[in-house]
């Protein structure tokens, strides 16, 4: 049997879904929740895995709660997780504007703009939640920008026509993270969360079919540990450094997520995967990562290209006349704001006329003229001054006087574990927060909803449902010397020596290179059943070239990098023929998954309702084995799927 010959397993059902009135389903479900006796907590164990807005908040949370917490990041200090990176804003119903805005209007967005691929509960949930996050943020010092009078602005992203993105110039990101991080630190100097950086997991602990630990490697010394506990919570990002040229931090990998699926907890919608259209274009093979230039640019810089074909003069030089404004021509109702996937598309396609810009074509521009000259040039610093100056520094170019030159690349990961209403994992007991889970975003994640979903798991919801799993279960002290952990540490020891014994002739890096260029040729921004089918016999012959042939320098019981990646590059390679195989089992064309083979007359995602109208939840069977499709199926009753138009 081929790894493509997949079949279809028992349908998967989130049980912990309450039903009734949308409005108050989660506040029936908090209180539904049994609670843990303040008294108890003390005695409660909870690993949390990864320090960035998800992971930050919930060990901050957990530990306030009263809850021994034992946290890991691989970064040298909480505070260098990856939703640093952040830029634009983080969204929240607050109706600030008086635009019309509402928990509804939100909700409605978000189902519409992951276009009708997201659980209703789960997004109403996450509407409500938006509101309570700004207070807290602001609480914590969190410097959001402030209008004339001193009340905190925002500012519209795409898929949206209000104004509800709240920001901190180009360092949303960074602002909330710290907020995070304080908190973090007070129960670190508390002792209710014990931290340790520069730390690895490469093992989940399962024990009676409960998630009870993690294996670790110690990245400076090279020592595995096993830690123990009563549940954990993996919080550890997307995967899009499987396509190895993308925004995210070189460090992004889907390792945590990877071993817990190996053990069980269904993977679901990998192939959703969220190109980003401003990002910096590809200057060159000597690059190893791309930069984001933030969606917030759209609110006023304009997207055009020459309409001549080929046509290489500046863009000082080329008239208003022969310039084509795209965007705005196709979707006058949104203009520039248009949601994320239909901007990259609408922006390869132009670069596909031989219309794109740049020594390479595969560019747009994203110009600042009309902005500068209608508010001027101190308020179009104000709003993006160190943005400017970020994409100044890499390319040399001045964007107050050259327009920005921009083109798609991979960012955010909507796929990730399955989880239910409660964040908890197919494995009882691991529980899976901000993206590292799938459960908010459908098929595409509008602009500035990652921090507000990443803060609503770690802030609102898991320190909630994670008391009720605790509560109802007793769970007895798991020995340090427990044939399910020493089993564990000995997967995770004979996984590195096999990675060091090869001694191969390839690097790792040439490996995620090759690895990559497969992924974005064939299961990137337009994907069809013959190129699906071909990327999957490349990858089972790249995961074997790479078993038999890879390269790992030095020793483990050291800092050895090469060894890191290793381990990480092996894993995405089995994540590429998921996400290859997920791609070429949903025949249909939905936010970021584009089957060529599924379009409208005019060229857009045609959706297939009565087909796939399913969250696809993968099982692990081994690797290059066919694995094993679980349908969650989506039901729609206030937002009523409908063909997207945003025209």
């Amino acid at each position: 049997m081929s790894y493509a010959d997949y079949s279809v397993g028992t349908p998967v059902v989130d049980k912990a879904a309450p039903d009734g009135p949308i409005e108050t389903r989660w506040e029936r479900r908090k209180f539904s929740v049994k609670l843990v006796n303040p008294a108890n907590k003390r005695k409660v164990k909870i690993i949390v895995v990864g320090t960035g807005l998800a992971g930050g908040a919930a060990a901050a949370t957990l530990g306030e709660a009263g809850y021994h917490v034992t946290s890991f990041c691989y970064q040298d200090s909480p505070r260098r997780a990856h939703s640093i990176a952040a830029q634009g804003g983080i969204n929240a119903a607050k109706n600030y504007r008086n635009d019309g805005d509402s928990v509804y209007r939100l909700f409605y967005d978000t189902v519409k703009g992951g276009d009708f691929r997201a659980r209703e509960s789960n997004v109403h949930r996450l509407a409500e939640i938006s509101r309570q996050i700004i207070d807290q943020c602001v609480a914590q010092g969190v410097p959001f920008a402030r209008e004339y009078g001193g009340l905190l602005d925002t500012r519209s992203f795409g898929g949206v026509q209000v104004s509800r993105t709240f920001y901190a110039r180009g360092q949303t990101g960074q602002q909330l993270l710290l907020g995070a991080y304080q908190a973090l630190e007070r129960q670190i100097h508390a002792g209710t969360v014990n931290m340790y950086q520069r730390h690895e997991m490469l093992e989940l602990i399962v024990v009676e079919g409960r998630a009870r630990g993690v294996v670790v490697r110690d990245m400076v010394t090279g020592e595995i540990s096993s830690h123990l506990a009563d549940a954990v919570v993996l919080a550890t990002g997307g995967y899009g450094n499987v396509f190895y040229l993308s925004t995210n931090a070189k460090g992004c990998n889907v390792t945590a997520n990877w071993r817990a699926h190996r053990k069980g907890a269904l993977f679901a919608n990998p192939c959703f995967t969220q190109i980003h259209p401003t990002c910096i274009p590809v200057s060159g093979d000597h690059q190893s990562k791309l930069t984001l230039m933030s969606e917030s640019l759209r609110n006023d810089g304009r997207v055009w290209v020459p309409k001549q074909l080929g046509d290489t003069r500046r863009p000082s030089e080329i008239p208003e006349a022969e310039r084509d404004y795209f965007l705005e021509r196709k979707y006058p109702s949104f203009g520039n704001l248009v949601p994320r996937d239909i901007a990259s598309r609408a922006a390869k396609e132009v670069c596909d006329e031989k219309r794109g810009v740049g020594p390479s074509g595969l560019g747009v521009y994203l110009d600042f003229e009309d902005a500068i000259t209608r508010l001027g040039r101190k308020a179009v610093e104000a709003k993006y001054g160190n943005l400017f100056e970020m994409y100044e520094r890499i390319t040399g170019e001045n964007p107050y006087d050259t327009p920005m030159r921009i083109f798609p690349a991979v960012h955010y990961t909507m796929g990730g574990l399955w989880v239910d209403y409660d964040l908890q994992s197919t494995i009882p007991g691991l529980y899976v927060a901000g993206e590292a889970n799938f459960s908010d975003h459908g098929a595409n994640r509008l602009g500035a909803s990652a921090l507000m979903q990443g803060l609503s798991d770690g802030y609102f919801v898991l320190p909630v449902t994670i008391g009720d799993y605790l509560a109802s279960n007793t769970l007895p002290e798991v020995p340090a010397d427990a044939p399910e952990v020493l089993e564990a540490e000995t997967a995770v020891r004979e996984r590195i020596e096999k990675l060091l014994s090869i001694d191969g002739n390839r690097t790792v890096d040439s490996f995620h290179r090759e690895l990559g260029h497969i992924m974005w040729d064939y299961c990137g921004m337009e994907r069809t059943e013959d190129g699906l089918l071909k990327a999957i016999d490349l990858l089972a012959e790249l995961r074997r070239e790479f078993w038999s042939n890879v390269k790992v320098p030095g020793v483990g019981a050291e800092l050895n990098q090469s060894l890191e990646k290793a381990g990480r590059v092996a894993d995405f390679i089995e994540l590429g023929e998921l996400m290859c195989l997920d791609a070429l089992a949903r025949r249909e064309s939905c936010g970021g998954h584009f089957r060529a083979e599924s379009q409208t007359e005019d060229g857009e995602a045609q959706r297939d309702d009565e087909n796939f109208s399913y969250a696809a939840a993968w099982e692990y069977t081994g690797a290059g084995s066919a694995p094993v499709l679980h349908k969650e199926e989506l039901n729609f009753e206030y937002v009523h799927p409908t063909q997207r138009s945003y025209k």
